[in-house]
């Protein structure tokens, strides 16, 4: 997948206080401004990591943002937006013309809405959510691409990270029509610092170069939110889903 990151000046802010600095959206700055200073960010922990900014593709996440200021976003030039109820994703898709994302759970009962809109998939596990949305866009002649879930607090939805069942899940899921598995995504475990994410980056990436030698279609890694994502892209985060530090802190209405 093409991306459109543009190459800004590095930060020179010592490593830790940049990575800590960029989990808040800026006091002051308009969301054009916020938008801007996340690229710079990206941009920063691409050139210590010898990487091309235009290999990570900026998500924003707008789970509860009004669908006015998801407009503004796309106008600012944002290209990919990530929800993670599929009300909302079809409700704001169909108002905002971009590339979309679903980062939620995957259910049974919403899956097929999902495929209706969704051009990418972040939550892939075992179960029927799954096998609806291969249906589903099967049946609509689509192509989803879809990345596994990894799971490393044992705790939340995802697959375990064990290559072995990882890659017996993303075969198995990869004979699906409808779906295309490209990558792994994760979310960390609640850490005190996003340097303390580091590992959980590490592993996550490792995990994907081992099943790549068998899987070589196995090539975006999905991780890194507002509060870690520089740390992230310094480790090879491929896509990053970024919310708060774009739009600021907003309530859930879901609770």
């Amino acid at each position: 997948m093409p991306h459109h990151l543009p190459a800004v000046p590095e930060d020179s802010a010592p490593r830790g206080d940049r990575a800590g600095r960029a989990g808040s959206a800026q006091g002051g700055l308009g969301l054009p401004g916020r938008i801007e200073a996340v690229r710079e960010a990206i941009a920063s922990a691409c050139a210590r990591a010898g990487r091309r900014p235009q290999d990570v593709r900026l998500i924003a996440a707008t789970k509860s943002v009004p669908a006015d200021v998801v407009l503004e976003a796309r106008e600012a030039g944002i290209e990919d937006f990530g929800e993670n109820y599929a009300a909302e994703l079809a409700t704001k898709a169909a108002l905002v013309g971009a590339r979309w994302h679903f980062l939620g759970r995957l259910q049974r009962g919403t899956a097929a809405r999902v495929a209706e809109v969704a051009d990418v998939v972040h939550s892939a596990e075992p179960g029927h959510g799954l096998e609806r949305l291969a249906r589903s866009a099967a049946r609509a002649g689509r192509t989803i691409d879809c990345m596994a879930q990894v799971d490393f607090t044992g705790l939340r939805q995802g697959v375990e990270p064990e290559p072995a069942v990882l890659a017996g899940f993303i075969d198995r899921a990869g004979q699906l029509e409808g779906i295309r598995m490209v990558g792994l995504m994760t979310l960390p475990p609640v850490t005190p610092s996003a340097e303390a994410a580091r590992p959980y980056f590490v592993r996550l990436r490792e995990l994907r170069d081992r099943l790549g030698t068998t899987l070589p279609g196995l090539v975006e890694l999905s991780m890194g939110m507002s509060f870690d994502y520089p740390v992230a892209v310094e480790e090879g985060a491929t896509m990053v889903r970024v919310g708060r530090a774009l739009f600021g802190e907003r309530p859930d209405a879901r609770g």
